[in-house]
């Protein structure tokens, strides 16, 4: 029986892959800083301990055949500095622990915006650095990583759309739609490119099946979004009509749009807010062209969830848990 670890175990995406391996003949082992924050109905074997810590790392890689590889410091604009230290660097020392350990397999979460937009239908193309989102070049890094060990451990990388459902975290929606409330926020080139909306519990079925599917050699790469692409203007109509969120009253092309966020991060220094919007906001809207025809294809991924049912299941409990606006980043783990 093969051992799976999922790090991260206690996140969004870390929790929807637990949930998935629950009907699977493996033995799942949660990675985790905190072990109260696991689902309640997870009764099997945990590894508590920090991904800054080597020791701990060495012994994930030594207790793995897979590693399902979902955790994250995650910032959607500046914070350079945390994200190397929490993500970056752990993320990479796990990638060589995991080829040193002769783990068969490792499996990374990315986005489907690694390329966005010219080559983003390939998921195997090589990410675009972006200066102005160090969270996202730091991703790439983690996946161009992967690509020099393959030879020894076979990676998969994930890209993934936009993340929505139950037990959300940090992302484009608890961040765009408070911010809609200011009548402030335009469409951008007339809400007309899609927004890959997924789901965590079909992100969840797509880390098992690119950790179990049989065939897979070398580095490899899939887009996961839903089974329906919609544009960013029906998401908005949608969620305008069934929770009354104001809809943008005028639009602007995505130069202006990238110039206006980059004013807004420079008043940044001197304003006591978060920008109302930032350069990598306006990046995540751009179009992706991104589609499961290969994870389908190569793994059998077979998207369930509805985007309005992910976003009626986010809402939900948006309206219990978040009393005010979301910050752009995570917390530090140590505070």
């Amino acid at each position: 029986m093969p051992s799976i670890i999922i790090t991260g175990a206690n996140g969004f995406v870390g929790s929807h892959i637990l949930e998935a391996f629950a009907s699977q003949p493996v033995k799942v082992i949660a990675a985790c800083r905190d072990p109260s924050k696991l689902p309640s109905w997870f009764s099997g074997e945990t590894l508590v301990g920090d991904l800054r810590d080597p020791a701990y790392i060495k012994s994930i890689a030594e207790a793995a055949d897979v590693i399902c590889h979902a955790a994250a410091w995650t910032s959607l604009w500046n914070h350079a500095r945390a994200s190397h230290d929490l993500f970056l660097e752990p993320s990479l020392q796990l990638v060589r622990a995991a080829a040193a350990a002769g783990v068969s397999r490792f499996v990374f979460i990315s986005t489907t915006s690694a390329a966005a937009p010219q080559t983003s239908h390939d998921p195997l193309s090589r990410g675009i650095p972006r200066r102005f989102w160090p969270h996202l070049c730091n991703v790439i890094a983690i996946e161009n990583a992967m690509r020099d060990y393959a030879a020894k451990t076979t990676m998969v990388t994930l890209r993934c759309g936009i993340f929505a459902g139950e037990r959300y975290g940090l992302g484009v929606l608890p961040i765009l739609l408070p911010r809609l409330k200011t009548h402030l926020v335009p469409w951008i080139n007339r809400g007309r490119t899609s927004l890959p909306i997924v789901d965590g519990s079909d992100i969840g079925q797509a880390f098992v099946r690119a950790a179990l599917a049989p065939g897979l050699t070398g580095y490899t790469a899939f887009n996961i979004v839903g089974p329906e692409v919609p544009s960013t203007r029906e998401v908005i109509q949608f969620i305008h009509d069934e929770f009354g969120y104001p809809q943008p009253h005028f639009s602007v092309p995505f130069p202006i749009a990238y110039a206006f966020a980059w004013l807004m991060e420079k008043l940044d220094a001197v304003v006591p807010w978060e920008p109302l919007v930032t350069r990598s906001i306006v990046h995540l809207l751009e179009e992706v062209n991104a589609s499961n025809q290969e994870a389908t294809k190569r793994l059998g991924y077979q998207a369930q969830v509805h985007w309005k049912t992910a976003i009626r299941k986010q809402l939900a409990e948006m309206k219990l848990k978040q009393k005010t606006g979301m910050k752009m980043f995570r917390p530090l783990p140590d505070a």
